[in-house]
């Protein structure tokens, strides 16, 4: 802190060398408040400003700002082009402004209604990777005096130090976040797992829409493994390098689900302090994922739409229209068919959404997957609690087996877990496993049925518990029947088995 600063060139050197220090103390917001509070001391500046661009409304959105008003111009945003700011944005080239009565360029709105008095401005673009990503002003001199060539110098290397933080803060932000994928893929968090014809061919299904834009709806019981699959679509498509967003539609209430997927203007609503960018705007040119897509209502189905049809919204309380380019893979566990059928759910929606549809087995269709499943939920929670030698006992895997899962998948997660630790941590036994016996029934008897239908729905589910025992083979299947393998294969369409 005792350099002399003999010239801009050295002043920036010297700039960088302390805000790589300061930057990894501070947070971005803290830095550049830092940033700017220093440029209106060393200037004795009245007032000085950053101004943020914001690439898909084109408008320019302060960031921070000093000075007596320095709350009230919070409030404002310029258009790109607008004002003197505006015009260094959209030029790119800093401005020295001795007069701003005297130049066409000046927009007064702001200073009138804030009411401050400017008489002249220094505005410097800043830029990262050749793009301008906002600006940095300062208003009139406190003595008086008129803003010279040597405060451009100065308010330059202030500039291009907020940029250099901005820039730094975006790619650390970025590199963490290809940590996080990658730890996430590292550990399986999002792996597909089994062996069974069911899942085989959903997974085939999958690898078939990854390259497509084309909208993807998944269906399936909750705990299947719906999001998993579309993250599959994901990573297997040409967006695999852009974002994957994910928004649980029956998780946030109408206003702030809106909010969530589309974001909103500063103001827009009662503690709207900031902008906020949406989960739409943060997908672009990758994937979103809309989970639990038949709890959205009606008014938001609307605006879900046009984003689809038009790839274009608007941000709550905004009017500029932002354009996106978002593959879109929705899920569900609701009989959407019959949603829309009756009235729930939008059959224009609808149909956007259901291009593609792939169904996510239950776990009890998957019945050969159940001991790949545990193992490997048993092989990450030794990892995490360093049971290296712990094994599940037979009667513990028989167990799993017979039980039909209601849960599905997650189900079978939680009983390994509450196993691996309630148990004696060398091996699982069946105790251990929150299951209990029900008493077994078949699904098809019941009062109303012809004995004719009732015998029908008998020999689809047999059938298809034996193919699905026999992976899909259908000459196996159709030796465990006794039957001839051209007359399993009409039953097969008969009763419309498909999936196996």
């Amino acid at each position: 802190m005792h350099k002399k600063l003999s010239a801009p060139d050295s002043a920036i050197d010297y700039f960088k060398e302390i805000s790589t220090w300061v930057s990894s103390v501070l947070d971005l917001d803290t830095l550049l408040e830092l940033i700017i509070e220093t440029a209106t001391r060393t200037m004795q500046a009245k007032a000085s400003s950053l101004l943020l661009l914001d690439q898909k409304t084109k408008k320019l959105y302060f960031k921070v700002a000093t000075g007596e008003k320095k709350e009230e111009v919070m409030k404002y945003e310029v258009n790109l082009g607008q004002g003197i700011a505006g015009f260094v944005a959209e030029k790119g080239e800093p401005l020295l402004v001795p007069d701003v009565k005297k130049d066409k360029r000046w927009f007064k709105e702001i200073s009138e209604s804030i009411g401050f008095q400017t008489r002249s401005i220094a505005c410097v673009p800043m830029k990262a990777d050749g793009k301008v990503i906002g600006v940095v002003e300062i208003i009139d001199k406190e003595d008086g005096s008129a803003i010279g060539n040597e405060d451009m110098q100065l308010l330059t290397v202030f500039a291009e130090l907020a940029s250099l933080a901005i820039n730094r803060a975006q790619k650390i932000e970025q590199v963490k976040k290809e940590n996080r994928d990658l730890r996430e893929e590292i550990g399986g968090k999002y792996q597909l797992v089994g062996e069974s014809a069911a899942l085989k061919k959903v997974i085939s299904d999958a690898y078939l829409v990854a390259n497509s834009k084309t909208s993807t709806l998944v269906l399936g019981e909750s705990g299947t493994g719906k999001e998993l699959l579309a993250r599959l679509i994901h990573r297997a498509g040409s967006r695999k390098r852009k974002p994957m967003v994910v928004i649980n539609c029956a998780a946030l209430p109408e206003d702030l689900l809106e909010s969530e997927m589309f974001g909103h203007e500063k103001g827009a609503f009662t503690g709207a302090t900031s902008l906020k960018i949406g989960k739409f705007e943060l997908a672009d040119g990758g994937s979103i994922f809309l989970d639990e897509i038949g709890e959205m209502n009606p008014r938001i189905q609307a605006k879900l739409l046009r984003a689809i049809e038009e790839g274009v919204f608007c941000r709550v309380g905004g009017n500029t229209p932002i354009n996106v380019d978002v593959r879109i893979i929705s899920a569900t566990n609701k009989d959407i068919t019959k949603e829309t059928e009756e009235g729930r759910f939008r059959e224009d929606l609808y149909y956007r959404l259901n291009v593609v549809q792939i169904h996510m087995p239950a776990l009890k269709e998957r019945k050969k997957d159940i001991p790949l499943l545990a193992n490997y939920f048993l092989d990450i929670l030794k990892r995490e609690r360093g049971a290296l030698n712990l094994v599940i006992s037979e009667k513990a895997m028989e167990k799993m087996i017979e039980h039909d899962w209601p849960g599905n998948v997650r189900e079978l997660r939680n009983a390994v877990e509450r196993a691996v630790v309630m148990g004696n941590k060398r091996e699982i036994l069946p105790e251990d496993l929150p299951i209990y016996e029900r008493k077994t029934h078949f699904h098809g008897l019941q009062a109303g049925l012809t004995l004719k239908e009732a015998m029908d729905r008998f020999k689809k589910k047999f059938i298809t518990v034996t193919l699905e025992h026999s992976n899909g083979n259908r000459s196996e299947a159709s030796k465990i029947l006794g039957i001839q393998r051209t007359y399993l294969s009409k039953m097969i369409s008969r009763y419309d088995i498909s999936g196996i």
